[in-house]
């Protein structure tokens, strides 16, 4: 059958590929698993529960909660009613909402826990228009999930399909706040059929059937995982929950998916516990390790790089990366990794290594993905973000600005028409904000942000997160931001990596137990971050370099306000938070 609204993906997979672990999620130690049947009858127990509370088409209904398929019953019971659903991270503040409960008018919320519960109910005081908060945790004096199940027990399946009829795939689906970097968080509205023409248009570049596994950790609330879910459920793959970011190499172990969804961020800790374990090897098992890692450095999906090569890359294969795959679950065919550049190195390495990293770009706007890099090497370009998907349009402005027209374009910004009018032009071309270009007249590159690029006092544009891209290869670097905008030359504020600089302290006789705010004092540690940064400006022209850094010792995070969710940094207040370190690094005219 044709799946042309979400919750036609059940009824899909109920007739194509119906599962006995459509979904499985870790409780007391055992992975509980949920049938397609199963998945269906619960879905249809929500969408009752939520008709007798008085839930309408139309009417917002938020979801704020970790991975578990209790947000999967929510999402399509949700769909099934003609609502729309309002997911949202747990990390955000009070004040944000507040924000959205007000703004969208959601009317009511599932949350997962004690924690988001007190918030929840700390955010809806003076809102009465929030009328019913359930948790899928049981909480001490707050309405249980079981108890709406009850209600929808009651009900007669039979009646939502009329309701289900109504729903048009071009109607309202979800609405999801996107935490800019500046002001309030914009409601981004998406349909059916922008999200399902992703999931269609993606298909053929994510290689998965029925016969495989996924492990989800990503957000659902973000729209990346949240395509891919469906994606995902429309071909019959059965999916897993992560318990926790912290288990989550006991849970690929245990689980053994053939596919999961990454950011970068994840795949570089996970590289660089892999390299930190090299070192601590002896002899001839940490020479072949770093011979290994050297092959895998020089790694091209785009170049046969002979005989010798390919018999050396089989060898290391065999003796070095086949622990790397093991540590992955041993079936890893491939991981799909987005909402952010991915450093070539970790491609090449993971490529190198059996493990085919597939990185893609999109925006919440564009429901997510606009390209990606394939499966197969040679739709495979590291350093880009591959080739178009099927049916999307791009073009690059006079600016160098990405522009994009498909069916996955969202309807437009809630209660904002003006900003919608804005970023998408009267021929449809929704305008991205990324600077970029085509490598090879068919593999999209981005090459920086166009709101985040700046002048120096000199007239020349700097790109920063290029050079913070750059900066953040190595290791030893944890966050970094460059700034200088109106100022002679760029400058970095650079936060280490604390567990790998002790690391570099330790094989270097600096003693790193004191306080970190001694630690990044030290004179042989400035030192040698000096050199890394004079290192890595060897990439950039004269006027783009690095001429000064400061060494921070506190993370930036979600919870200080400094990050967004998707862990992007908020330039405006970290420039305003270290105003006075900024005016210091400009304050002599001497260079480093």
């Amino acid at each position: 059958m044709e799946v042309r609204r979400s919750f036609d993906i059940l009824t899909h997979q109920l007739a194509t590929t119906p599962k006995t672990d459509a979904l499985a999620a870790k409780i007391n130690g055992t992975w509980e698993k949920i049938s397609t049947q199963q998945l269906q009858d619960n879905v249809n127990q929500v969408s009752l529960g939520l008709l007798e509370l008085g839930i309408q088409k139309g009417d917002k209904v938020a979801i704020i909660s970790m991975n578990r398929p209790e947000w999967m019953f929510a999402d399509f019971g949700i769909a099934q009613v003609g609502a729309t659903s309002v997911p949202m991270y747990p990390s955000i503040t009070v004040e944000d909402y507040k924000y959205i409960f007000k703004d969208a008018g959601v009317k009511a919320v599932f949350v997962s826990d004690d924690k988001l519960y007190a918030k929840v109910k700390e955010a809806t005081a003076d809102l009465p228009e929030v009328k019913h908060v359930f948790t899928f945790d049981k909480v001490q004096g707050a309405p249980h999930f079981s108890e709406l199940l009850e209600k929808g027990k009651k009900g007669d399946p039979a009646t939502l399909e009329p309701l289900k009829a109504a729903v048009q795939p071009d109607d309202l689906l979800t609405l999801i706040y996107t935490s800019g970097t500046t002001g309030n968080p914009k409601g981004v509205m998406l349909s059916h059929d922008n999200i399902l023409s992703n999931c269609r248009n993606s298909q053929r570049f994510v290689p998965v059937n029925a016969a495989d596994t996924a492990l989800s950790f990503l957000p659902l609330c973000h729209i990346f995982e949240r395509m891919v879910t469906y994606l995902y459920m429309i071909n019959g793959v059965s999916i897993y929950y992560a318990e926790s970011m912290e288990v989550i190499a006991d849970n690929l172990r245990e689980v053994k998916p053939q596919i999961f969804t990454t950011v970068p961020r994840l795949l570089e800790k996970v590289y660089d516990k892999i390299v930190a374990k090299g070192h601590e090897q002896e002899g001839i098992k940490k020479s072949l390790f770093f011979w290994a890692l050297d092959l895998g450095l020089k790694y091209d999906t785009q170049k046969d790089q002979g005989f010798v090569y390919n018999t050396q890359l089989a060898l290391a294969n065999k003796i070095i990366f086949n622990k790397w795959r093991e540590a992955l679950g041993g079936n890893l065919r491939c991981i799909v990794s987005g909402g952010g550049a991915l450093q070539p190195r970790l491609a090449r390495v993971f490529w190198a290594a059996g493990i085919r990293v597939m990185e893609g770009y999109g925006l919440t706007e564009t429901s997510p993905v606009i390209a990606v890099g394939g499966f197969e090497p040679e739709n495979n370009l590291i350093g880009t973000v591959g080739p178009l998907i099927d049916n999307v349009e791009v073009k690059i402005a006079e600016d160098g600005e990405i522009l994009t027209r498909s069916a996955s374009v969202m309807k437009g910004y809630y209660n904002q028409p003006e900003l919608t009018a804005k970023e998408i032009d009267a021929d449809g071309w929704f305008h991205t904000g990324d600077i970029g270009e085509f490598v090879n007249g068919r593999f999209l590159k981005i090459t920086d942000r166009k709101k985040e690029m700046f002048k120096t006092s000199g007239g020349k544009y700097i790109a920063p997160q290029v050079i913070e891209g750059k900066l953040k290869e190595s290791p030893l670097v944890e966050q970094c931001m460059v700034v200088g905008a109106d100022q002679k030359f760029p400058a970095a504020l650079i936060i280490p990596s604390f567990d790998d600089l002790k690391g570099w302290c330790k094989r270097n006789g600096v003693d790193c137990n004191g306080p970190k705010e001694e630690l990044v004092k030290n004179e042989k540690v400035v030192k040698m971050y000096d050199e890394l940064v004079k290192k890595y400006n060897q990439s950039f022209a004269q006027w783009e370099q690095v001429k000064k850094f400061v060494l921070m010792p506190n993370q930036w995070t979600v919870e200080t306000g400094e990050m967004t969710p998707t862990m992007k940094v908020k330039r405006k207040i970290i420039t305003e938070n270290n105003k006075d370190v900024i005016e210091a690094l400009y304050h002599h005219d001497e260079r480093r």
